[in-house]
């Protein structure tokens, strides 16, 4: 049942890049509104909850909490930049490399111990992605995008192991939407500090970024969110690394970016860094010390 869950919730996600793509709006605007669109889809099930849902909250750990947004906020920030400037499969395959910063420090402060499996799956995963990326290396704008979806990676990675430690014992919606909200607040501030505008975009950019909110966010990311509480975040972290291959089909389909030889045989080897990571055995989660 989780995997499959994941397993949508990787395909849906896969819809984010192109979405991103096509919307006419500036990468903090989009990264704002996706998350703040999000936070007002959730408020009604936050808010409504049932009476045991609410006494959750007492214990909920809000620094944790604030920290995770942060993390989030950052992670959408750098990722939706990059998108500006470089291509879709180069930016989604770095951004989703992750789980090499997963492995290093879930060790450190989850204590939960990475198998020969897993190990192997991160491996895998990285070399799958590196070789799709590897080719867009040419230009000084190419690269200042591919180091942004690598800032990108390494925040997703913060927002993963505290997913990890604040997920267990709280219901889906009393962790996604205080963390959402904080991400979503947080990317307002930048987006105020920066001086974009939040007017005068058209309908089709408002329209985009509300199904950014409802699909690959709160469909996608939450899917992701909800089985941190059953599997160590490596195995949660190096499953997403499965959206590179859903973006690239879509891409080919939607964006007319047919994927080279070189980029067919990094998806495979992704696939196959998926399947070492499904087959491992899940470890409980500890509590935060």
């Amino acid at each position: 049942k989780v995997f499959t869950i994941l397993f949508f919730g990787i395909a849906v996600a896969s819809f984010a890049s192109i979405l991103i793509r096509l919307t006419p709006a500036p990468a903090i605007i989009i990264a704002t509104g996706r998350m703040l669109f999000s936070s007002l889809v959730l408020t009604p099930f936050f808010l409504f909850q049932k009476r045991t849902g609410k006494k959750q909250l007492k214990n909920l750990n809000w620094r944790l909490a604030v920290l995770g947004g942060v993390f989030l906020a950052l992670h959408f920030a750098f990722w939706i930049e990059s998108l500006k400037h470089t291509t879709v499969v180069s930016s989604v395959v770095l951004v989703a490399m992750n789980p090499i910063f997963v492995a290093i420090f879930a060790p450190i402060f989850l204590k939960e111990k990475t198998s020969w499996r897993g190990i192997l799956a991160i491996i895998l995963g990285l070399v799958g992605a590196l070789l799709i990326a590897g080719r867009n290396t040419g230009s000084a704008r190419i690269t200042t995008g591919n180091l942004l979806a690598i800032s990108g990676a390494l925040a997703a990675s913060g927002y993963v192991l505290v997913g990890r430690r604040l997920r267990p014992g709280l219901s889906l919606i009393n962790y996604i939407y205080p963390v959402y909200s904080v991400a979503g607040l947080i990317l307002l501030i930048m987006a105020t500090i920066s001086g974009q505008s939040f007017t005068g975009y058209p309908a089709l950019a408002c329209s985009f970024i509300l199904l950014l909110a409802i699909g690959p966010q709160i469909l996608g990311h939450s899917s992701f969110n909800w089985a941190l509480a059953y599997l160590p975040a490596p195995v949660v972290a190096t499953s997403i690394l499965g959206e590179p291959v859903g973006t690239t089909i879509l891409a080919w389909i939607i964006l007319r970016e047919p994927p080279e030889i070189i980029e067919i045989l990094g998806g495979l080897i992704i696939c196959t860094g998926i399947y070492l990571a499904s087959s491992q055995s899940p470890s409980p989660a500890r509590p935060w010390s």
